[in-house]
C-alpha cells in the first residue's frame, strides 16, 4: 500500500479543554488580545490544562493546543477522518500487515534548530512505553521493533498485524519529539511544526508565533491568541467587542441566535467526536450494581435533556462511537426513555435508599446537564447530591485517577476512545468485562470488516451493561468573523489545527 504527499493543511477542532505554564517569554501584565491586524487571530476557548506536557498530563486540551501547529507527527488525519501523510511523505505496509515502512521528509528541522531525522521518529515512539505515564501509552504496546534504516528511512514492526495502531499514529502517542528538546516539556515544547508558543498568561491565554525555517508551506497567521473564558456570556461578548475573532466551540448554543442574523459573523455547524457521557462508577457503590445502572439509563429522557441544556444542539448516540467512526450504529433505543421501569429496577437493585454523589467538573455543558440528570434521576426514586469540582485539577485528580465518585459527566473528545475509557479495568469507570475486552482486541487483529463487527458488538455489549449512559454528542458549533476562512465543520481530531486557517 503506498501514500501521496499533500502538503495542503486541513483543520480540525475538538470541544475540550487547554492548558498552559508560565514561560520565560512571558511579561508581566501584558495581554494577548484586543485590536489584532490582518495576520493576528484571535480564538475563544473554554478552559486551560495544566501544562505543555501531554506525555504525563491527562485531557485533551494540550493536544488541542499544539497537535499540527507546535507538534507534527508522521501522519495526520483529514477532515474526512482519512490518514494523510505529515512529516512521513509516503508508507507501505508488508504482506502480513506487520511491517510500516516509512519515507521522511528531507528538510523538517526543530525549532531548537535540530533537524528531523529517523532518529528521531525512533527516538518518539520509543519513548511512549518508557517515558509516558498517560493511559494512551498502551497504544504502542502493540509496537515490537522500531529501526532507523536511513535519516528519511523509519521501518516499525508490529508483534502482530493491528488495524488501529497507524489511526493511533495521528494522535498524542504519534506526536514527534527532538531527542534533544524533552527535558522541559511541561514548559517549553519542541515541535517541527509552523508555531512556537511565544507567551502564556497563565488563567488568560496562549499566544502561538509563526516560527521562520518552517519546513512546509508557511500559515497564514504570524500570530495566534488561544483566549480562555469560564463564563460563556464573556466569551460572546468578546466577539461581539472584537476582543475575539472566531468562538472555538460555542458552550451556550441558547445564545446563537445573537449571531445567526447578524451579516458580521459565520455561524458553523457540524459534528465531533465529543461523547458527553454520564460517567458511572461501575466498582464501587451504588453504580456497581447492574439494575441500578439500568435505572439510571431508563430514567434520563435524553432528548429533553438536550433540549434543556444545550438548546437542542447535537446528536443523541446511545453509545460510545460518534457517527464519523466506521462502526457507529445508533443504539438509542436499546434504554428508551421509561420512568416505571427505572423504579422498578432501582427497587430491585436494593440501591434506592442510598444518596448517589453526581460529581461535575466546572465546564459549561457539564453543570448546565448535571442539574436536568438530578431533576430526573430524583423523579424516578433516585436520592442525588450533586457537587462541582474545578476543572481540570481537583476534577482529574478526584474522579479520573481516584475514582471516588459514583457518577459524573464529562465529555470524552478524544478520538476512538472506546477502549481508552472502558477498556481498561483501572479506568476510572472501572468496567471490568473481560468479553468486551475480547472483542476490541478481535476488532484490532482482524480484517477491515471484522473490525467494524467486533467494533459494533463491543458497543452494544458496552450499552447492554449499562457501563455508562450517553447524553449525547457535542456539535462542532463555532462563530466567527465573517472574514475568517478554513474554519472546520466537523471536528474529527484532538488538534485545533490552526494551519489552514485565513482571512478573505
Amino acid at each position: 500500500m503506498r501514500r501521496t504527499r499533500r502538503l495542503t493543511r486541513h483543520t480540525g477542532m475538538v470541544a475540550a479543554m487547554l492548558a498552559c505554564l508560565p514561560l520565560a517569554a512571558c511579561s508581566a501584565g501584558s495581554t494577548a488580545t484586543g485590536s489584532a491586524g490582518k495576520n493576528s487571530l484571535n480564538i475563544g476557548l473554554t478552559a486551560e490544562p495544566a501544562n505543555f506536557d501531554f506525555t504525563k498530563t491527562e485531557g485533551a486540551a494540550i493536544p488541542q493546543a499544539l497537535l499540527n501547529n507546535v507538534y507534527e507527527n508522521l501522519v495526520k488525519l483529514d477532515q474526512s477522518g482519512k490518514v494523510r501523510p505529515q512529516l512521513a511523505t509516503s508508507w507501505s505496509l508488508s504482506k502480513d500487515r506487520r511491517t510500516y515502512t516509512f519515507q521522511l521528509v528531507k528538510n523538517a528541522k526543530f525549532s531548537d534548530g535540530a533537524p528531523f531525522t529517523a532518529e528521531d521518529a525512533k527516538f518518539s515512539i520509543d519513548r511512549v512505553p518508557t517515558d509516558w505515564t498517560l493511559v494512551q501509552k498502551a497504544q504502542m504496546d502493540v509496537v515490537d521493533t522500531v529501526r532507523a534504516v536511513s535519516p528519511t528511512e523509519l521501518k516499525v514492526t508490529l508483534k502482530r498485524p493491528s488495524n488501529d495502531w497507524l489511526y493511533r499514529m495521528t494522535t498524542r502517542v504519534g506526536a514527534m519529539f527532538s531527542r534533544t528538546g524533552v527535558k522541559k516539556l511541561a514548559t517549553e515544547p519542541v515541535g517541527t511544526g509552523p508555531y512556537v508558543v511565544k507567551r502564556w498568561n497563565r488563567g488568560d491565554s496562549i499566544t502561538l508565533a509563526r516560527r521562520d525555517g518552517y519546513w512546509g508551506r508557511e500559515p497564514y497567521f504570524k500570530s495566534v491568541t488561544l483566549k480562555y473564558f469560564k463564563d460563556p456570556t464573556a466569551m460572546n461578548n468578546a466577539l461581539l467587542t472584537g476582543t475575539i475573532n472566531v468562538i472555538g466551540q460555542m458552550q451556550s448554543p441558547d445564545s446563537l441566535y445573537r449571531f445567526e442574523n447578524n451579516p458580521k459573523y459565520k455561524v458553523i455547524e457540524g459534528t465531533t467526536n465529543g461523547e458527553v457521557v454520564l460517567s458511572l462508577n461501575n466498582g464501587s457503590g451504588p453504580m456497581k450494581n447492574p439494575k441500578a445502572r439500568q435505572a439510571v439509563r431508563y430514567a434520563i429522557d435524553h432528548k429533553a435533556l438536550m433540549d434543556t441544556c444545550w438548546g437542542g444542539r447535537g446528536k443523541l448516540i446511545g453509545s460510545m462511537v460518534p457517527p464519523t467512526d466506521p462502526w457507529y450504529q445508533n443504539l438509542t433505543n436499546q434504554y428508551p426513555y421509561d420512568r416505571d421501569k427505572a423504579k422498578k429496577l432501582l427497587k430491585e437493585s436494593g440501591q434506592a435508599g442510598r444518596t448517589l454523589r453526581l460529581r461535575l467538573p466546572t465546564l459549561p455543558y457539564a453543570t448546565a446537564c448535571g442539574t436536568v440528570v438530578k431533576s430526573q434521576l430524583e423523579q424516578a426514586g433516585f436520592k442525588v447530591k450533586l457537587d462541582q469540582l474545578e476543572f481540570p485539577a481537583a476534577w482529574l485528580t478526584t474522579v479520573f485517577k481516584s475514582a471516588d465518585y459514583d457518577m459524573s459527566i464529562i465529555g470524552h473528545v478524544e478520538p476512538r476512545d472506546m477502549q481508552t475509557v472502558f477498556g481498561a479495568k483501572t479506568a476510572y469507570t472501572r468496567y471490568d468485562n473481560p468479553e468486551f475486552r475480547a472483542l476490541l482486541k478481535k476488532a484490532d487483529q482482524g480484517s477491515q470488516r471484522e473490525q467494524i463487527t467486533s467494533m459494533r458488538a463491543a458497543a452494544r455489549l458496552l450499552s447492554k451493561d449499562a457501563a455508562a449512559d450517553w447524553l449525547f454528542l457535542l456539535p462542532n458549533l463555532m462563530v466567527a468573523d465573517k472574514s475568517i476562512t478554513g474554519l472546520p465543520v466537523n471536528s474529527v481530531s484532538e488538534s485545533l489545527d490552526l494551519t489552514g486557517l485565513g482571512r478573505s
